[in-house]
């Protein structure tokens, strides 16, 4: 009899109120985690653990078998016959594998699809996937976000080998057909019931759904047809983008199985602070200090702009501190839209901290004139 299968959300390290979301991340981390290549010193055990945790994603991730894992287990349904705690039997080449979650689905879609007496209603997708998509993080500056800007990235990801050119093959070998499954990477069995015989449909345990024995693999990737490399990837960052906005690189991920696409490269963004510039929606704010006389008097004053330049601007007499001005269309573009934001400049009045005599004289005469009390000047402890 088979060892007694781990529980599995206890595989995957989740509560059995798991979101999906939950149970995708659980998966991605444990699959990391017990990866063969990633354990080349204990790969046995690793791969055991590897598969695991993929059996368990795989009844988890579909709600129909999650809800008869929910309710019946591994043993499966009750009244099914053919003896056993399993309530029947699975057989393979390697013997007696206990109930098989995996032809759960197979089973229940042959009791209502028609798939009696030898007949199934159903098949697994056995043809090409799309790689797995990757993320990347980057920081530019608010110069470079404001104006767009290309880059260079390195990053590390899978893709096909150059010596087998993704055959898994060495050079000079060749691949060859499964003769279990005769290249379909899936098996049938028929199985006795109390409803009858039902043929059911699961991965070939001889290629692991592969299709496919290699029996000289090659040297460089061990068989697997795809090794890390180190890629070096141009990325155009648009003008306007905000923080953590991401750009996405169709083509850039891991490569797909059996012929399947590329995954995607997913960059997200964030940008740096700057010492005169904040962002605003599409608007730039930034603070300007003016002189007492600026604002008594008025002034024509030339305000930076983000891209270096400098806009002239006057302000009126009598400008108080804290009073907004608005330079129209001096602000962030919108990504994919015909809009840009303003600049929006505070003035800041800075008063004088040390006068010389003159100055001081020439102050209080004018306090004088504006019916002002002058300030006594007192000399302090420190002269």
């Amino acid at each position: 009899m088979a060892e007694q299968k781990r529980d599995y959300y206890e595989v995957l390290g989740v509560e059995k109120n798991a979101s999906d979301d939950e149970l995708k991340k659980a998966y991605r981390r444990l699959a990391k985690k017990y990866h063969p290549d990633a354990n080349p010193d204990n790969k046995k055990e690793a791969e055991a653990k590897f598969k695991e945790v993929n059996e368990a994603y795989e009844n988890l991730s579909d709600p129909g078998k999650r809800r008869m894992y929910d309710q019946f287990g591994h043993n499966g349904p009750g009244g099914f016959g053919g003896g056993g705690p399993g309530g029947y039997y699975s057989y393979s080449t390697s013997g007696f594998d206990g109930f098989d979650m995996g032809d759960l689905g197979d089973i229940f879609s042959s009791f209502f699809g028609g798939g009696f007496n030898g007949r199934s209603s159903s098949r697994a997708n056995n043809g090409p996937t799309k790689g797995a998509d990757l993320r990347y993080n980057m920081e530019i500056t608010f110069e470079e976000a404001f104006l767009g800007v290309e880059k260079e990235i390195n990053i590390t990801r899978e893709d096909t080998c150059d010596t087998c050119h993704g055959s898994g093959a060495k050079p000079g070998s060749k691949v060859d057909t499964c003769t279990m499954c005769n290249g379909t990477g899936r098996i049938q069995q028929v199985q006795t019931t109390i409803l009858g015989q039902m043929q059911t449909t699961r991965t070939c345990p001889t290629c692991y759904g592969e299709g496919k024995v290699i029996k000289e693999p090659c040297e460089n990737c061990r068989g697997k047809g795809i090794v890390r490399k180190q890629a070096r990837i141009k990325v155009k960052i648009p003008a306007g983008i905000d923080e953590n906005q991401t750009v996405v690189l169709r083509g850039e991920g891991a490569p797909g199985t059996k012929g399947g696409p590329k995954g995607d490269l997913y960059i997200t963004v964030h940008i740096k602070r700057h010492s005169i510039f904040t962002r605003q929606d599409y608007n730039v704010l930034c603070d300007i200090p003016i002189t007492f006389t600026q604002a008594t008097l008025g002034a024509e004053l030339e305000i930076p702009m983000v891209d270096g330049s400098k806009e002239k601007f006057k302000i009126p007499e009598g400008t108080q501190t804290g009073t907004r001005f608005r330079i129209k269309g001096k602000g962030f573009k919108a990504v994919n839209r015909n809009y840009e934001g303003d600049l929006i400049f505070t003035v800041e009045v800075q008063t004088p901290k040390r006068l010389s005599k003159e100055q001081r004289e020439l102050l209080v005469e004018l306090a004088k004139t504006m019916n002002e009390q002058p300030p006594v000047k007192k000399r302090g402890i420190f002269g």
